[in-house]
This record gives C-alpha cells, structure tokens and sequence, in this order.
C-alpha cells in the first residue's frame, strides 16, 4: 500500500544519501520543519492532552482502527522466529528496519502471536502535524514523539519510556532513525534504543523485515508487496557492563544480526552500493 505520490524525488534523496554515507538522514520531501520554540510547544500540547478524557476516548478508537489496519495490511505476512519471544516475561524495546508508515502493523502484529495487545510507537515531534486519517493515529495511537527539546528528552522522555516498561509494555523504536520508503537493506544504527535498553536494564527485541516484491502492480511507480518478519534472537542487557558498555555491545549485535538476516534472506551479501533493486517494488 502506497501512501503519498511520487516517490522519484524520495529515491533520488536515497540514492544520494547512500553515496555521501548519510544512512541516518531525511529523505523524505515536503516534510515538516519546526523551529527550537515550536517544537517544545508542540510536545508540551501533546503531554497536555494525553491528560484529558478524550484523549482516553480517542486513544482507544485510534487503536481499534490501528487493530483492523494491522490485519488487513498483513493478512499475507509471514513470521519466521517466532520462539525468539518466548518467555519474554516484562517490558522490552523492540527495533526493526524503517521503510514505511505501516511497517510498524508488521510488528505490531508479530507482538499479537504472543499475546501483546499493545505497541508504543517512538515518532518525530513533526509527524504530530500530519493530516487526515495517518494524523489521526500518529495523535492518538500509542505514539510517543520525541524532538529537540532538552529539558523534555532529558526529563519527560525517560520517565515516559520507564513508566510504560515497568508496566511490561513494548517499545518500537527504529535505530535508523529516518524512514527510507522500501529499502531492503538494514543501516547502520544509532545507539539511542540500545541507551533506553541498557539503562532501565530491558531486553533488545531485535526484528527485520524482508519485502517481498509481487507481480502485480500498485501504482504508476510500484509493483505491490508483501512481507517476511525475521524475529531475530533477543539480546539482553550485561549486568556486570555499565549503560554506556551495554548500548554499544547491544547496538553492535543488533545491527550484526540484522545484516546476517539480510544476507540469509536476500542470498547477497551487504554493501552500500546503491541499485534499483534495493527499493522494493520500484519499477524506475
């Protein structure tokens, strides 16, 4: 499913960012920018309003419509690893591969097969503006955005993420930052979820999502897709480490076990040369 227009101008930005080993950087066009002062009244508004009854009301209806699009989009998805999540008794960080607003259904209902209702979604401040039916959930649906605010990442952030995994609740946050549309391949990390993890002493549920292109066409641009999840061994945190020796080693095999899926799943080994075929589904 193809949300947006064209996407020439998207590729082109990845192609480009690929070519300068910016992996972590925006692609995406028409994007939304705020300034310092603008995006501290935008996360102070949203932590306004998760205190209200309606946002309880609209949170609960997001998550429905959340619960029907998840089924719809992977009624054809497969789920290889599964029994890398059993006995996973509390909270945990779940990260995957970013490639798409929906991607996010994909472990979402990876979670379900283990009996998690729920899935707590780490997104850009910015997205808080969008419009429409995406808006709405991006509001309302589980979502916790984050910006550049210190006092709020300093402060507000942590004590929302420790509160939801002491309640053993899940967490998506996407070490690639960016969201890079139908790229196959997993990019190099930052160490922000493996912080998280190390720090409130939670495991690394570690996922990659394979795209599996279709012979059937979706737009002017894109053939459809469907879609593989590889839920990867789950990576815990030392006790005998500190924060810091733990965000790294956690991040480093997390990012190993993703290549290694990759490679497993793609049959080729991983580079950074780009090629058409690294978007899934493009037909330019």
């Amino acid at each position: 499913m193809i949300i947006g227009g064209s996407k020439k101008s998207v590729i082109e930005n990845i192609e480009q960012n690929i070519t300068t080993e910016k992996f972590n950087s925006k692609v995406e066009v028409n994007d939304a920018t705020l300034s310092p002062a603008e995006t501290s009244r935008l996360l102070a508004a949203n932590l306004k309003r998760r205190q209200s009854a309606r946002y309880a009301f609209n949170n609960w209806l997001a998550r429905m419509i959340m619960n029907s699009t998840t089924k719809l989009i992977n009624r054809h998805t497969e789920i290889i690893g599964l029994e890398n999540l059993l006995g996973l008794e509390n909270g945990a960080i779940v990260t995957s591969n970013h490639f798409s607003p929906l991607e996010n259904t994909i472990v979402r209902q990876t979670l379900r097969q283990i009996g998690t209702k729920r899935l707590f979604v780490v997104s850009q401040a910015t997205n808080l503006l969008a419009q429409g039916v995406v808006g709405y959930l991006l509001k309302y649906a589980d979502t916790l955005p984050i910006g550049g605010d210190k006092e709020y990442m300093g402060r507000e952030f942590p004590k929302q993420l420790q509160q939801l995994l002491n309640q053993q609740q899940f967490i998506l946050i996407y070490p690639e930052q960016e969201m890079w549309f139908n790229y196959r391949k997993p990019r190099p990390p930052k160490r922000g979820a493996y912080y998280y993890a190390a720090r409130f002493q939670v495991p690394i549920v570690s996922c990659f999502v394979e795209i599996i292109e279709l012979p059937r066409r979706d737009n002017a641009e894109f053939n459809q897709t469907r879609y593989r999840m590889h839920v990867l061994p789950t990576i815990f945190p030392d006790t005998a480490k500190s924060a810091r020796e733990n965000s790294i080693a956690m991040m480093q095999q997390d990012y190993a076990q993703k290549k290694q899926a990759y490679e497993q799943a793609y049959g080729q080994p991983l580079n950074y040369q780009f090629s058409t075929s690294d978007i899934a589904g493009w037909r330019g």
